[in-house]
């Protein structure tokens, strides 16, 4: 794809993506949604915190 380039390991296997910025901008939102569920993939097993445990602390730090 134009645009769009691989970086492969010592394997030929691609490891890494560069995106020309003028394609970037052309479809940022399309990527930013996309880098948006590669980020919530990679924190599927992280431990959550309760909304209200945030909000309480939020408030305790006097950000809220």
């Amino acid at each position: 794809m134009k645009g769009i380039s691989y970086i492969t390991n010592e394997k030929n296997e691609r490891s890494s993506v560069v995106i020309d910025l003028k394609l970037f901008k052309q479809h940022s939102e399309q990527i930013e949604d996309m880098l948006d569920v590669i980020i919530a993939e990679a924190r599927k097993k992280e431990e959550s915190i309760p909304f209200e445990k945030v909000v309480k602390a939020l408030k305790k730090k006097g950000k809220l």
